[in-house]
């Protein structure tokens, strides 16, 4: 069915903030600027639901997304090239590792990637991080309608290549524009968490 009852929940910095109310979560990670909140807009069928901005490293916050009151969407703040401070950039790092290593409720961890580009080291060594906890990596490669047919096939090997992606693990091109990818992401939270009753409904 169509996520209809969508909330921000809480936007927190600490684990003190974090939601008492032990629902599954399912958090998204990835470099400034790769496109997560507008990922979450387009899965829940919503323009400004998160927000989005030009600027990298506007979300310093790790936001609570209530969905359906059945589960969280938790987006964390991106890493990599945000022009931000150092203390700044550490007080995210902290924010993020403290998040990760601490939160029973964390189902899976979804990678973001831009299609248009090689993954970074930092992408990498988020990935590294995720196989820590769990069994196969979910990996989404975003911006992919601004991609020709010819770079899409190119540039899906190269990210499948750099990141050491197995048969196992999955990767998902998205667009948050046209929202192709959308109805398979979903069928992989969908799959995640157990449930048949979150969806994707309309990818229109």
């Amino acid at each position: 069915m169509n996520a209809n009852n969508v909330s921000l929940k809480i936007s927190a910095v600490s684990a003190e903030q974090y939601p008492k109310d032990n629902k599954p979560e399912i958090a998204f990670a990835g470099r400034s600027n790769v496109g997560k909140s507008s990922l979450i807009n387009r899965l829940v069928n919503r323009k400004s639901l998160a927000r989005v901005s030009s600027k990298p490293g506007k979300t310093s916050t790790i936001n609570f997304y209530d969905i359906e009151n059945k589960i969280y969407f938790v987006d964390l703040p991106g890493y990599g090239f945000a022009k931000v401070s150092k203390s700044e950039k550490q007080k995210w790092a902290k924010m993020i590792e403290e998040y990760l290593n601490t939160r029973e409720q964390l189902l899976q961890v979804i990678l973001l990637v831009d299609s248009r580009h090689s993954p970074t080291e930092d992408d990498i060594m988020m990935l590294n991080w995720i196989r820590q906890f769990n069994d196969n990596a979910v990996v989404v490669a975003t911006k992919w309608d601004k991609l020709s047919s010819k770079e899409r096939q190119e540039n899906l090997e190269k990210i499948k290549s750099t990141l050491q992606l197995t048969e196992e693990d999955k990767i998902i091109p998205f667009s948050a524009q046209s929202g192709e990818g959308k109805e398979g992401l979903w069928e992989i939270i969908d799959d995640i968490i157990g449930s048949d009753e979150i969806g994707a409904g309309d990818v229109s």
